[in-house]
């Protein structure tokens, strides 16, 4: 449904997007992660036909993004990172100014969202708060029941509870066969709502696969208090990768087939507590980013080497 060919396009600067391909298939949400300036709006900006790509192409629903962009909007819905709103309005003069442009005149779904988010739509606009002016965008996202959607850090503003409606909401129109495409930095929602992860870095794609794979990928933590701190050098010597370890406290990362060898490292040492929780997906994010950056640093060493 959403078809990322190829594309790339450079900035003066020398950022943007190089050669990014990924697709996103009918009914499924495709979680776009990568950290402020990766890329991930560029890619967005192109499939809403906002940008023309250098090469490459990408496509939604078959048609072409920078050709066909206003037949998109008709099926499409938008949440942008950075909303902007037409401040002398309402939120329901805004929302039913969108319905007008829109050609619709039914105006239930509208009420509906605003129930699930609890909002008022009377007020002007310009008062509201910005998890207020989230839950508007939401709203205008979603009220035509559009077959795509397209979300840039969907619940940016909003409290854990609205958070968790969004996330309610968006796996509904799933069950729906709608086709979502969602930038976040809250992994806990990527978690949750996600089918495929494309990870984001520099421009690049660095990783393009199913949450099940991610998941199986999460290595075990023990966070360990130790009574002497210098027995953390114990722990690294005998092979088993470690965080910092701050006033005897820190972080062992294990493989499954590691659980017992750690244990007996630890056995002789005077352990105070022992928690263990395994990987969040932000920490195998932050993981793949610290790897990616070693193998960066390996293949410039290589380079200068044989220069």
């Amino acid at each position: 449904m959403i078809e990322v060919d190829h594309l790339t396009l450079q900035y003066p600067n020398g950022r943007g997007i190089r050669d990014v391909t990924f697709t996103v298939p009918q009914g499924s949400i495709v979680g776009y992660l990568g950290p402020n300036g990766s890329g991930k709006t560029t890619t967005i900006r192109c499939l809403l036909g906002f940008s023309r790509a250098d090469s490459g192409r990408c496509a939604i629903a078959g048609l072409d993004c920078s050709r066909k962009a206003p037949e998109i909007q008709k099926l499409l819905g938008y949440i942008p990172g950075e909303i902007a709103f037409l401040d002398g309005m309402s939120g329901q003069q805004f929302l039913n100014f969108l319905s007008d442009l829109r050609g619709s005149r039914d105006r239930r779904r509208m009420q509906e969202l605003a129930e699930l988010f609890e909002i008022s739509l009377t007020g002007r606009i310009k008062k509201y708060s910005k998890g207020m002016k989230q839950k508007v965008g939401i709203i205008a996202a979603f009220m035509h029941d559009p077959q795509v959607l397209i979300l840039d850090e969907p619940t940016s503003g909003l409290d854990p509870l609205m958070q968790n409606r969004f996330v309610e909401l968006i796996l509904q129109e799933k069950q729906k066969g709608k086709t979502i495409l969602m930038s976040s930095h809250i992994f806990e929602e990527i978690e949750k709502s996600c089918d495929e992860v494309v990870i984001i870095k520099e421009g690049q794609i660095v990783q393009n696969t199913d949450i099940h794979a991610l998941r199986r990928s999460q290595r075990k933590v023990f966070v360990l208090q130790l009574e002497q701190e210098q027995d953390a050098a114990l722990i690294r010597a005998a092979g088993f990768e470690t965080g910092s370890f701050v006033n005897g406290r820190g972080e062992v990362f294990l493989k499954e087939a590691q659980t017992a060898a750690f244990l007996k490292t630890i056995a002789p040492l005077s352990v105070q507590s022992l928690e263990t929780r395994l990987q969040s997906l932000e920490d195998i994010f932050l993981d793949l980013y610290s790897r990616e950056g070693e193998n960066h640093e390996s293949d410039l060493a290589e380079s200068r080497r044989q220069a």
